[in-house]
């Protein structure tokens, strides 16, 4: 099915199935859902320990990649998310600025990451955030495997469920951050001025190359998800005028919640009392003792905290990313039987309820096979499963930059610089540069360190050796390839009953 020819820049190629289904979505995000959406997406705890455990330069690289990343990403996404708001932000992006086959490869790159996450270090660190602060659970025991369960299971809930109700449980999730981070912080400063600043800020602050590439990766995945909630763009008010200044309001909160945090800690706490995934409920168990005989109780409601979090930051990417891999699958780019929606709750539950079976395959077989997670091959295929979103980012920021030219005829509510493209064109290789370096050091670690002369001994760093590391990265890899191969091929039929929408070109402005 076809419409009658058009000027070619004026409409997009899409489905008769994705018009099918675009008729099931509801509007119901609000400028301050995106914002508190974006928080949650930004902002993970999992992760601070970890940066914190890398001392001073942790927090060096933390703030530099604040203004040499974060600044132009959030520029480079005010502008396409506000300019282009279909459903399945990401996604169409690609498609519009490089053809469908790449938009599906983006996809189930950017889907990809979602349910091992969820499944593996989410699931594993609440579970011992739970065992070691409320109720202790037996690695490997049924309780082990229930917990971790329920964990998933409950992430996947909220992203099934309508968003106008679900969207509730991420907001939540943002307050939270607010919240722990916040009595955390102020807790920190009092029990240095009770015990004093022993802290290593002030030492060993000096950049280096080893920490550097061992941290870019870590970075680089804590600061990404500003496009996140363009995946339900056609679920917001008003995307035009909110996409710039959710992002703006997420970036500068979400920076300031990972920094002030582990500036408290580098400032109080020496670093062998910061022990990288437990490190931020190390570092609260360390500090609440200023509380007295209160501390175990508000110990507890901080570790119960800390997980609500986990579970909001894994079902916020669920939303997103589970989007963006239906509307591939409606528009032809991916398996058709994933391109569904729910007619009543308006999700794309099918989709929903892969992410949930894959992420509970990957975590059993975590628990059974790879030592309850401490086996070092665990890490390695969750690193390498993280990193995929690191790789999806190098087709979505060039596409940005092609729209300019492809669709410059398009309305930009939001524009980076006044005239001229030369300021997309060094947001987006600034973004680019970045994402590859980080994709780069996560699937082939150890390379850049011997071109700059650092000491590096993969044995030691990942406990097995680079054949058996690259035979576990790379052949993930390829399984999403192939993956997204086999999907793009089962749309055929819906490629066929394709039709032509306009796009309105409205006028351009700046900001």
């Amino acid at each position: 099915m076809s419409s009658v020819p058009a000027d070619p820049q004026m409409v997009e190629v899409t489905t008769a199935l994705a018009l099918e289904e675009k008729g099931k979505l509801v509007k119901s995000l609000s400028r301050l859902d995106m914002t508190l959406f974006t928080i949650c997406a930004f902002v993970g705890l999992d992760t601070l320990g970890l940066v914190a455990a890398n001392g001073p330069q942790g927090f060096l690289w933390l703030a530099l990649l604040a203004v040499l990343f974060v600044i132009p990403y959030g520029l480079v996404m005010s502008e396409v998310g506000s300019a282009f708001p279909e459903e399945g932000g990401p996604y169409e992006w690609v498609k519009l600025a490089f053809g469908r086959f790449q938009g599906s490869i983006a996809a189930v790159l950017y889907w990809f990451t979602n349910p091992l996450w969820v499944g593996g270090s989410l699931a594993f660190i609440a579970t011992a955030a739970w065992s070691g602060n409320i109720t202790n659970i037996d690695p490997g025991g049924i309780w082990d495997y229930v917990f971790k369960l329920a964990f998933i299971w409950i992430s996947i809930g909220v992203a099934i469920a309508a968003l106008k109700r679900g969207k509730w449980i991420p907001n939540l999730g943002a307050i939270v951050r607010v919240l722990v981070l916040g009595l955390f912080s102020v807790t920190v400063i009092i029990y240095g001025f009770q015990e004093g600043f022993s802290g290593s800020l002030v030492t060993d602050i000096t950049p280096t190359m080893s920490v550097f590439l061992a941290l870019v990766p870590l970075l680089l995945f804590n600061y990404v998800g500003f496009e996140l909630q363009n995946g339900a763009a056609e679920e917001m008010e008003d995307p035009q005028k909110d996409v710039p200044m959710s992002v703006l309001r997420s970036g500068v909160s979400g920076v300031l919640m990972y920094a002030i945090p582990i500036l408290c800690i580098l400032l109080v706490l020496p670093l062998d009392k910061v022990t990288g995934i437990g490190g931020f409920l190390d570092a609260v168990s360390a500090t609440f003792t200023i509380y007295g005989g209160a501390a175990d109780v508000i110990l507890k409601c901080v570790a119960i905290g800390f997980i609500l979090t986990l579970v909001t930051s894994g079902s916020v990417w669920m939303i997103g990313s589970d989007r963006v891999l239906a509307v591939a699958a409606y528009d032809g780019a991916f398996a058709p039987f994933f391109g569904r929606f729910n007619a009543r709750l308006g999700t794309p539950v099918r989709v929903n309820v892969l992410s949930g079976i894959v992420a509970s395959i990957f975590m059993v077989a975590a628990v059974a096979l790879f030592d309850n997670g401490e086996d070092s091959k665990f890490y390695i295929v969750l690193t390498i499963a993280i990193s995929t979103t690191l790789l999806s980012y190098l087709w979505i920021f060039p596409a940005a930059l092609k729209l300019r030219y492809s669709h410059g005829h398009v309305k930009r509510p939001y524009r980076v610089g006044d005239r001229g493209n030369g300021p997309m064109i060094v947001a987006v290789v600034m973004t680019t540069f970045w994402v590859a370096l980080g994709s780069w050091v996560a699937i082939f670690p150890g390379t850049l360190e011997s071109i700059f002369g650092v000491e590096y001994d993969f044995n030691d760093v990942w406990g097995t050796g680079r054949g058996t590391y690259e035979l576990l990265t790379i052949g993930t890899l390829v399984v999403i390839v192939i993956v997204a191969i086999i999907g793009y091929a089962m749309g055929a039929a819906v490629r066929r009953e394709q039709v032509t929408v306009a796009i309105d070109p409205g006028s351009e402005s700046t900001g």
